[in-house]
């Protein structure tokens, strides 16, 4: 089962990069995940005031230049392949702890060639 879980930080963006403390704190849980064969992507994402969002409704398209309201801010994500809902819910955990605040939203992916 793939799922996508997606950090959101839950407070004023970061500007500045994680410190160097958090950094290999988050390198050793990229590492365990990449030795449990559960890591399929990982990024983080710049501030939002560096993003764009781009609306349609009726074909009618709107953009938008950030910054973006602190509940709407994506602070990065990551892909995973696992067993089980309860183990992406695990490894989010180990995530959660290290950057100490904010939440992930995890989506089940659909499966390539899966019956609906």
């Amino acid at each position: 089962m793939r799922f996508l879980c997606v950090y959101k930080p839950g407070q004023a963006e970061r500007n500045a990069g994680p410190s160097p403390e958090m950094q290999a704190a988050m390198g050793g849980l990229i590492s365990d995940m990449a030795k449990a064969g559960v890591l399929l992507a990982t990024e983080g994402c710049l501030p939002s005031a560096q993003g764009v969002r781009v609306r349609v409704e009726s074909g009618d398209f709107s953009v938008s230049d950030g910054p973006f309201a602190t509940q709407d801010v994506v602070g990065g994500l990551c892909m995973l392949q696992v067993k089980s809902k309860a183990e992406a819910v695990e490894w989010c955990k180990r995530f959660l702890t290290i950057v100490g605040v904010g939440q992930s939203d995890i989506y089940q992916l659909h499966e390539h060639g899966a019956a609906a």
